[in-house]
This record gives structure tokens, C-alpha cells and sequence, in this order.
């Protein structure tokens, strides 16, 4: 089972992330989610990371639900997932929904001192229009990880269907 948190990455936190994705992490602002025994599932990512747009809000760093993810990627799941996107509006419409909550979170997230280094930078309409995972066709999906680090930590449809059709989230400890 996992839990929404916003915690402040303690240095416990940072040793887990960086055995969980192999290097010192960089730029995350919060641990947005963690499993029943308080390891990071996914954090949440500074907007601005070394003076440049950072791609995505929100990071799965949970080894097992990477693999999972990409195991389920390799199936062809992104094109049946685009197919339905163009047949089903509704589904459609609850993506482009998805994506408005995560571009109005990244802002939402954001300092004021971010917020005018992304003015100043000319990153204001790239942060207002790019969404989940940096993706800028809102009718395409890029990547299950992404999306799913979105469902973790906020309102995602891919998400919410990922968990539906294979059940991942019960393989979270």
C-alpha cells in the first residue's frame, strides 16, 4: 500500500533514491509517495534544475514498479492506449485533465524565486504547456512511468488505468 506524502527528503531518503536509481539524485523538492515501510516511490522534482527546465514533476524511482511499467510497455500498451484516446472523448478529456493538474502543480510548486528565473529565462510557456513527463502532444502518452509517478502523487487516467487492468499498485509493499 502506498501513501501521498510531502515530505522534506531526509538524508535517509537521499541513500534510498540514490541505491534506487543508481547516482546521487539532484533537484528533488519532495518525497511524494512512499510504500508501508517508508521508502520513496516517487519524488517531486524542483521545476528548475541547474538553470533549466526540469522534464517532469514527478519521478518513480521504485525499482519494482519501473520494471513493472516496462514490462507492461513492452506489451504495446502505449498504442492501445492511444488508440483509445482517439475513440474514447471521455477518456480523452480526463487525460487532457490529468495533464492540466500536473502543469498546475508544477506552477503550484514552484518558488517565487523559481517563478521569476523561469520568467527572466523565457521557461514561462514551456512550464504552462508541457505536461506529464514533458510531453508536449496532450494526445499522445509518452511513457507508463511518468504517468503512473503522476497517478502516485496526484489525478492521473493512464495511471488509475494502469492499476485497473494490472494491478500494480498490490505489488507496493
Amino acid at each position: 500500500m502506498y501513501q501521498r506524502t510531502n515530505l522534506a527528503p531526509t538524508a535517509e531518503h537521499i541513500n534510498c533514491i540514490e541505491q534506487q536509481i543508481g547516482r546521487v539524485p539532484r533537484g528533488i523538492q519532495a518525497i511524494s509517495a512512499i510504500d508501508s515501510k517508508g521508502t520513496p516511490l516517487v519524488v517531486r522534482m524542483h521545476s528548475i534544475v541547474d538553470d533549466k527546465p526540469f522534464p517532469t514533476l514527478y519521478w518513480l524511482t521504485s525499482e519494482l514498479l519501473k520494471k513493472e511499467l516496462s514490462h507492461i510497455e513492452a506489451r504495446g500498451v502505449i498504442k492501445q492506449l492511444e488508440e483509445r484516446l482517439i475513440e474514447d472523448e471521455a477518456f480523452l478529456k480526463r487525460y487532457h485533465a490529468s495533464h492540466q493538474e500536473y502543469v498546475d502543480q508544477r506552477w503550484q510548486f514552484m518558488n517565487e524565486e523559481e517563478r521569476a528565473f523561469a520568467e527572466k529565462a523565457g521557461f514561462i510557456e514551456l512550464l504552462k504547456t508541457k505536461g506529464i513527463g514533458g510531453i508536449a502532444n496532450w494526445d499522445t502518452v509518452r511513457c507508463l512511468h511518468t504517468q503512473y509517478a503522476h497517478h502516485l502523487s496526484g489525478n492521473n487516467i493512464i495511471g488509475q488505468w494502469v492499476d485497473e487492468t494490472f494491478s500494480i499498485h498490490q505489488l507496493i509493499p
